[in-house]
């Protein structure tokens, strides 16, 4: 099960990466159009560069690489039932920001939806092995 926790976590922490690495293109091309831009209706762009995308004057892709990094290292040390303690705070902005999308921005966000689904993971997963 550990690995399992592993693997969803580096999964998380590669897409958190790549949003980060999207949100740089745009800011440097305002035109660049990312893989996940499926549609009006269907864009990480519209998240990434939304009043949304922020906490605090912080990117969420960079809290969430942040996240994943400790949350890893939290794997390999004798305090790894601190990644469930970690979690639930972490759920807590998944929820908000799943509402966010879905109902305020009205946008299905693919890497967005994709994050929230690995934190619901490693929630899960944390809760169990530890």
């Amino acid at each position: 099960m550990i690995i399992a926790l592993r693997l969803i976590i580096a999964l998380g922490l590669i897409l958190s990466l790549y949003s980060f690495y999207v949100e740089k293109k745009i800011a440097k091309n305002k035109k660049y159009s990312p893989l996940c831009d499926i549609s009006s209706k269907a864009s990480c762009k519209k998240s990434f560069t939304s009043k949304y995308g922020h906490i605090f004057l912080v990117s969420n892709s960079l809290l969430g690489i942040g996240f994943y990094l400790v949350a890893l290292l939290l794997t390999f040390s004798s305090f790894a039932s601190l990644i469930f303690y970690m979690a639930l705070p972490s759920m807590l902005m998944t929820l908000y920001l799943a509402y966010i999308s879905f109902f305020i921005q009205k946008n299905f966000c693919l890497v967005c939806t994709s994050i929230y689904l690995v934190n619901i993971l490693v929630l899960i997963l944390a809760n169990n092995i530890f």
